[in-house]
């Protein structure tokens, strides 16, 4: 079995694979996201296969069937549908899983971007891979002028949950993380790594400005913040800001530098 390895654009290789290929036309997608991707490229048509959690674009993807979670798969109906491409995420989706559909012999893209320009990246690998090449290029385009559109001024002191139970929240070393301070904020767990735990105690010693509670992966609610209000102003918001990248990118870092401007009082 060979051994994985990281490479430009946050995709991740598990076993030997091509890195480029002919244009797919049967497409299993273990990612929310990457399934929203897919559609948005024009290649909807081509899915054979998505998990229960791939529910967007809703009109598109009701048809295409189901293979279980994005962590606990049917692998053996991922095989039957014959996929030529197989989609998957290095956080969202299990080693074992990817490792034992490369084994079946299928062709698994295992996507990792830590980054807006990896996520952008990524974007456009896998427009190569669908013969999208153009519809990807101007979503990349797009998202990498929005990026260019920095703040300037004070940039707020935000800290964004995670998890409740154990109470966590986002770091370093990761597209949300990234996707935040390119929008104008500054995170108050950059010295952290990726998705610490964290008592309450010290993030009020953090003392952030604002306080960000996205309805995913935990569903953070109203109730939420206002447990939160004593530390700071706590606002729930929508969770595929910070998480789903794609076609939400450009519209996710303008919406949030709108959001940290206010906060900031520019």
């Amino acid at each position: 079995m060979a051994a994985g390895g990281q490479l430009p654009g946050g995709v991740v290789r598990f076993g030997a694979m091509p890195p480029t290929g002919p244009p797919q036309s049967r497409i299993v997608s273990l990612v929310p996201s990457l399934t929203e991707l897919v559609c948005w490229l024009g290649a909807g048509a081509e899915l054979a296969g998505r998990t229960r959690f791939c529910t967007e674009p809703a009109e598109l993807v009701r048809g295409v069937p189901i293979v279980g979670g994005t962590k606990n798969p049917h692998l053996d109906r991922i095989a039957a549908l014959r996929p030529t491409l197989v989609l998957a995420n290095k956080e969202e989706n299990r080693k074992e899983d990817v490792l034992a559909l490369r084994e079946a012999g299928l062709d698994v893209l295992v996507t990792d971007p830590n980054s807006v320009s990896e996520a952008v990246a990524m974007v456009r690998e896998l427009g190569q891979r669908l013969d999208r090449q153009a519809k990807a290029e101007s979503l990349a385009t797009e998202t990498e002028g929005a990026a260019r559109e920095g703040p300037a001024g004070r940039r707020p002191r935000v800290f964004v949950a995670v998890w409740k139970e154990p109470f966590m929240g986002l770091a370093r070393d990761t597209y949300g993380h990234d996707l935040i301070e390119l929008a104008g904020a500054e995170n108050v767990l950059r010295g952290r790594p990726r998705y610490p735990e964290i008592t309450r105690e010290e993030l009020a010693a953090l003392a952030p400005g604002l306080i960000l509670l996205p309805d995913e992966p935990y569903p953070f609610t109203a109730a939420d913040a206002d447990s939160l209000a004593a530390i700071a102003p706590a606002r729930v918001i929508d969770g595929k800001l910070l998480w789903w990248y794609g076609p939400r990118m450009p519209a996710a870092i303008r919406e949030l530098r709108r959001l940290f401007a206010t906060a900031a009082g520019r």
